[in-house]
């Protein structure tokens, strides 16, 4: 079990530093560079740049050096806890996230609960009630929740709050508290607001989960361990909780390593329509801006994040299913 926690750590390890490298590769493939972006602007709002201002933006920046070199050097400010400048917001970048990471973490564990609390018991009650009139309606709401895309069902809920409640469910904050510093009012403002966030981010994951959970349950359950169980009288709750759920579980605990950067990346859209005050709508301005260091410390996060979860799901699924080991074989 230590040689396999040692491995999994050193692939994890490794997986971060490649995951890097292909990232700021990416981020430097678009023609230009930040100062091209910068140029674009100003002269967009009718103001010039001449060639020798730009070299020297280009030189402040680091920009005129190769690619490499610009690499070398943000990692090496990496492993010294400094992950750069943001050339468009003219702040470190540990201060441009800093205040939007715990944010950000807040909203996905909620979005990551509510699909935990949600699609586990529905799912099993579908599947142990397969064909009933509950398995119907949960199936139904299921498909709706996978069909409709997270961004329009955010417009959906802000136009119904709005026009039949008459309440602002955008933000995270109420108005006097969007600029506040922080306090007991605030969180508890922001858990106020929380809810609806959590819903519209979790509603497409729980909706997915509860039939990946169905599915591999009701194969389980079709199993001759499982008849032969009941077959011997074990009561029928006990049965089903402690043997063939478990191992449904699998294919649930190993999506957990993603839950969380799938969250952060893929709701951006959603961020921008709630005004959430989250990583995400940074991280679409960082790359549409080529501010390189911003973009690559975001993509970095979610990479460690990725590699963390993954850790952690391999050693869930050990713990649950001991048939998993080194190689697929059982010791």
């Amino acid at each position: 079990m230590l040689d396999y926690i040692v491995r999994r750590i050193f692939i994890g390890l490794v997986t971060i530093l490649i995951t890097t490298v292909i990232a700021f590769a990416i981020i430097q493939l678009p023609p230009g560079d930040f100062v091209t972006s910068y140029i674009i602007r100003i002269e967009a709002m009718g103001g010039t740049v001449g060639e020798t201002q730009a070299a020297h933006l280009r030189e402040i920046y680091g920009l005129d050096q190769p690619i490499y070199v610009q690499y070398y050097r943000w990692m090496r400010n990496v492993v010294r806890g400094r992950f750069g400048y943001s050339f468009e917001r003219q702040r470190p970048v540990r201060e441009v996230i800093g205040d939007r990471l715990g944010v950000t973490v807040v909203v996905s564990l909620a979005a990551v609960l509510l699909t935990w609390v949600l699609a586990v018991p529905i799912g099993i009650y579908s599947a142990v009630k397969q064909y009933s009139i509950g398995d119907y309606i949960f199936t139904f709401l299921g498909f709706i929740g996978i069909a409709v895309p997270s961004f329009l069902l955010a417009l959906v809920v802000m136009y119904v709050a709005l026009t039949q409640f008459g309440a602002d469910v955008g933000g995270l904050y109420s108005t006097e508290y969007v600029h506040a510093p922080w306090s007991w009012a605030k969180f508890v403002d922001m858990l106020k607001h929380l809810p609806t966030a959590a819903i519209v981010l979790g509603i497409a994951g729980t909706a997915t989960t509860i039939r990946v959970l169905r599915a591999n349950l009701l194969d389980e359950l079709g199993k001759p361990y499982v008849i032969t169980a009941r077959a011997k009288g074990l009561p029928e709750h006990r049965l089903i909780l402690k043997y063939p759920v478990r191992v449904a579980l699998n294919p649930f605990v190993s999506t957990v390593g993603y839950l969380f950067p799938y969250i952060v990346s893929g709701s951006i859209i959603v961020s921008l329509v709630l005004a959430l005050p989250t990583v995400g709508p940074i991280l679409l301005m960082s790359l549409l801006a080529q501010d390189m260091f911003l973009a690559g410390t975001i993509i970095l996060l979610l990479s460690v994040t990725t590699v963390i979860g993954t850790f952690l799901s391999d050693l869930l699924l050990v713990w649950l299913d001991p048939r998993i080991r080194t190689g697929g074989v059982s010791r």
